[in-house]
């Protein structure tokens, strides 16, 4: 009997492997399955009940059914004006009482002679004081322009006020002040 050397262990190698191969099954990730699950279970659930929701909505388009043994709201009477007859028929007797004319040109002798002014810039060009004016006149400021003059050219002031007492000037000052506008007060008047 000859035998050959390589012949009988290659034929039993290749067997094996072939059973090795056939006997591995497959091997998922278990851990993926779980959430895979659980996430198609809440998505299941979701929509369920949203079909259930849906399934409770009157429908907009069908006319509204009334209980039986109810009769429809009574119509709300309209309300009926009487001033239009009555204003035209009503008279009121004024007594005229002409008072001196108060001189507002000199000071009472309770108020102080001093007044408050704020300087809402001071600008080159009257553009740029235009423009601060019309910001200030948002904010419900009564601002005014002054153009004045020194060694460098003209300037173009914007002056808000005048104020009598600092309480209106720290409510102006706080306004601009919301606005990022920097103020300078001025005293004008006896001290």
């Amino acid at each position: 009997m000859v035998q050959g050397y390589g012949r009988g262990n290659r034929g039993a190698d290749t067997s094996r492997r072939a059973a090795t191969k056939r006997a591995k099954p497959p091997q998922h990730s278990p851990r993926g399955r779980g959430l895979r699950l659980y996430l198609g279970g809440v998505v299941t659930g979701v929509f369920i009940s949203f079909i259930t929701w849906l399934g409770t909505l009157s429908d907009p388009t069908a006319p509204a059914e009334e209980a039986p043994g109810t009769s429809p709201a009574p119509a709300v009477p309209r309300p009926e004006f009487e001033f239009f007859d009555l204003l035209p028929e009503q008279t009121i007797e004024v007594e005229e009482q002409i008072e001196p004319a108060v001189d507002v040109s000199k000071p009472g002798p309770g108020s102080s002679a001093v007044q408050y002014v704020l300087q809402a810039g001071s600008f080159r060009q009257e553009e740029d004081a235009k423009r601060r004016r019309a910001e200030l006149i948002l904010l419900g400021l009564t601002p005014s322009i002054r153009e004045a003059r020194d060694e460098s050219g003209r300037l173009f002031r914007v002056y808000v006020g005048p104020f009598d007492s600092l309480n209106g000037v720290s409510r102006a000052r706080s306004l601009t002040a919301n606005e990022h506008i920097e103020t300078l007060v001025l005293k004008r008047g006896e001290p």
